[in-house]
């Protein structure tokens, strides 16, 4: 086996990435929507291994071991929506895995536990007959109903212990399809699963499939006592969708004009479905664990980004300790993938992860430079700063001057939120603030709430429960003193998505937290994510300049660069 020893985790399916662990530790890792700029990208992985190599300086032949996820396909190695980049190595060995195991070990590749119980929870997962192609020792955790079943049926959560080395399964729930009609939800999901139910509402109330997780953001202008049905049921352990609840719902959204103008309508709907989902996670999460009992949760899948469930399950108690993936949805396959491989199948100990998820790869000055220097860029005079200090302390200042910040530092978030590595910055209590990032920021709808970033020290002073939440996934309530001082990251029913800053894998973020609380007296930041609407993060110089003259944005700070328009 070559030393150091590569292991590279790719996932093929929507929100497709790359991971190169070196010696069981993350080296470096990317989304491909970062490099090819179209959002949710997918499908033949070049773009993002690509990257990855180059990052670390390596070959193909440098790699010991490839493992691959894709939905609904088991890849050639040699083709996949294109040629792919292992036709040159022909002796690399390549495994291929499912697609719930993958999330699985994206969540104990990068947790604290040395045991734990897992929970995945998503939309859709492998269909049947691939997961037993793939693992076909697993065939006794199929109902027999599922395993007799004509119609495609898929995975749709899955519950394991891992021993600190190894995942076991113990209860895998499938589902079939949502049936191809001319319904108003029908969407290429599973039937009875929380994720294809809560994209289905999702597409009923914004008319499209861009951003999900919108629907948590509308929830809380809305009422759900004007409902008095459910979405869900539990017969036997297992988790069901009453499909009479699509009857209630016949005014599908056209357009964001439309919703605007049938505001407290789908506000309501938007309500009831959040609601409906936590209920589900609760149930689904509990009734696991009181069969499997265990002290710490892994939990991942793309439901496992719903912040506000996710804070109603860590207040149940359930558990001692619950870990959230931080790119708990299909972006983290690949690092389940490459976690598969060192553990799994190299057979390898699980390396202490340091509690980062910014894996990008870090742009030198020169590169920084070029970029400055190209001809149509040459009309910013940017100026640079030799001592952080002094840095961070200019930028409070004008944070504090009521100035919006590109914060653009070090290697990119892997995930789908910014945490201080691809940031816009704002003062969190300045009058209009958080419209004027909506409306010429961001282009973005209104109602959107934005993050508060917070040194993780003062999290109590500021917020009710004082959650540690580093990556942006666990909602609080701001405390009624604050409310007025916090209100641009303050949402209408007075929660607020939080985000703990770190010093020990943030620490110029943490850095800038504490000159702003000195200049403000507000150890908060409004933190969102280096983007517009429809525009997938800012991955490189050349795309943080270019966002920068398109917007609003006042300054732009790269690295120690900065410019101000």
């Amino acid at each position: 086996m070559n030393s150091p020893v590569y292991v590279l985790g790719t996932g093929l399916s929507h929100n497709g990435s790359a991971v190169l662990l070196k010696d069981g530790r993350v080296c470096v890792a990317i989304e491909k929507e970062r490099l090819s700029r179209i959002k949710h990208d997918g499908g033949n992985d070049n773009l993002a291994i690509q990257y990855c190599l180059d990052a670390e300086g390596i070959g193909l032949k440098d790699i010991s071991l490839v493992v691959q996820c894709a939905n609904f396909d088991i890849p050639d190695r040699n083709k996949y929506k294109g040629t792919r980049l292992f036709t040159a190595e022909k002796d690399l060995k390549i495994v291929d895995i499912s697609h719930h195991l993958a999330h699985a070990y994206s969540a104990v590749g990068t947790c604290s536990f040395s045991e734990c119980a897992v929970m995945v929870i998503d939309g859709c997962g492998s269909p049947l007959d691939q997961f037993l192609k793939l693992h076909p020792e697993q065939e006794q955790f199929i109902s027999p109903e599922m395993r007799n079943e004509i119609q495609m049926v898929c995975e749709k959560d899955s519950f394991y212990h891992f021993d600190g080395q190894k995942l076991t399964p113990l209860i895998k729930d499938f589902s079939i399809m949502a049936k191809k009609s001319e319904s108003l939800f029908s969407l290429p999901t599973t039937q009875h699963s929380i994720g294809g139910f809560y994209a289905s509402v999702s597409h009923y109330v914004f008319g499209d499939m861009d951003d999900v997780g919108k629907l948590m953001g509308l929830a809380p202008f809305g009422n759900s006592r004007i409902y008095n049905f459910e979405a869900f049921e539990f017969r036997s352990g297992k988790l069901f969708v009453n499909e009479d609840w699509k009857n209630h719902f016949t005014n599908p959204s056209k357009d964001y004009d439309y919703l605007k103008n049938n505001f407290d309508y789908y506000a309501n709907v938007a309500k009831w479905a959040q609601e409906q989902v936590e209920k589900a996670v609760l149930k689904c999460i509990h009734s696991r664990l009181d069969k499997f009992p265990h002290k710490n949760l892994c939990y991942s899948g793309g439901v496992a980004l719903n912040a506000v469930a996710n804070a109603k399950l860590q207040d149940s108690k359930i558990v001692e300790n619950i870990y959230f993936e931080a790119a708990a949805a299909d972006n983290g396959l690949a690092l389940g993938c490459a976690f598969y491989g060192w553990l799994e199948y190299l057979k390898m100990p699980k390396v202490p992860h340091d509690g980062s998820t910014c894996f990008g790869k870090t742009y030198r000055n020169s590169e920084i430079e070029a970029t400055f220097n190209k001809d149509e860029n040459k009309k910013h005079a940017f100026k640079k700063f030799s001592d952080d200090n002094d840095l961070v302390n200019y930028c409070a200042e004008k944070l504090n001057q009521e100035k919006t910040i590109a914060w653009f530092q070090s290697g990119s978030e892997f995930g789908p939120r910014s945490l201080g590595r691809r940031s816009i910055l704002a003062h969190p209590g300045i009058d209009n603030m958080k419209d004027h990032i909506n409306r010429n920021i961001k282009f973005r709808e209104d109602f959107r709430p934005f993050a508060p970033a917070v040194l993780k020290e003062k999290v109590g002073e500021y917020f009710l429960y004082g959650r540690d939440s580093p990556y942006m996934i666990l909602v609080d309530k701001t405390r009624p003193e604050y409310i007025e001082k916090l209100k641009n990251v303050t949402h209408h029913d007075g929660s607020a998505r939080v985000q703990t800053v770190e010093e020990n894998w943030n620490p110029k973020f943490a850095k800038l937290l504490e000159a702003f609380n000195k200049q403000s007296g507000i150890a908060v930041l409004l933190n969102t994510s280096l983007n517009k609407k429809g525009m997938p993060i800012v991955e490189t110089p050349d795309e943080a300049i270019h966002l920068f003259e398109i917007t609003a944005l006042d300054i732009l700070v790269i690295e120690n660069y900065v410019i101000e328009k």
